[in-house]
């Protein structure tokens, strides 16, 4: 098992940067592929990025490639998603997500069973 919790969200400017932290605690952190999602008001729950655990491979929802970047640090038992030129349509609740052993790439929130209870970004001038 593994335990989730995000930090790094915020208020930021159009155009702006935020960089949010995924801690995870528990063991063989290792062995989890990691994925961004992000859940706007009125709206279901969408993917954003992913990380595979097995080579560090990466995808991204089109709304967010080339701006957006997954990565993690084995060590620190961290993931992360640096967010640059960021939009007021980014605006939503992130949540972190791991998956047990598994390098497919699943865009759908059920296939995730370890989840981190969210954090709000908000872009607004």
């Amino acid at each position: 098992q593994v335990q989730l919790v995000e930090s790094g969200g915020g208020l930021v400017q159009p155009g702006g940067s935020l960089k949010l932290s995924c801690s995870a605690s528990g063991s063989n952190f290792v062995r989890y592929s990691m994925a961004w999602f992000r859940q706007a008001p009125g709206q279901e729950r969408e993917f954003v990025a992913h990380l595979t655990y097995n080579g560090g491979h990466t995808s991204y929802a089109d709304s967010v490639k080339g701006r957006f970047t997954i990565s993690r640090n084995v060590p620190e038992n961290a993931a992360y998603l640096q967010m640059n030129s960021l939009k007021p349509e980014d605006t939503a609740v992130y949540y972190c997500a791991a998956d047990y052993l598994s390098a497919v790439v699943h865009t759908t929130p059920d296939n995730y069973k370890y989840w981190g209870q969210g954090i709000q970004v908000t872009v607004s001038s």
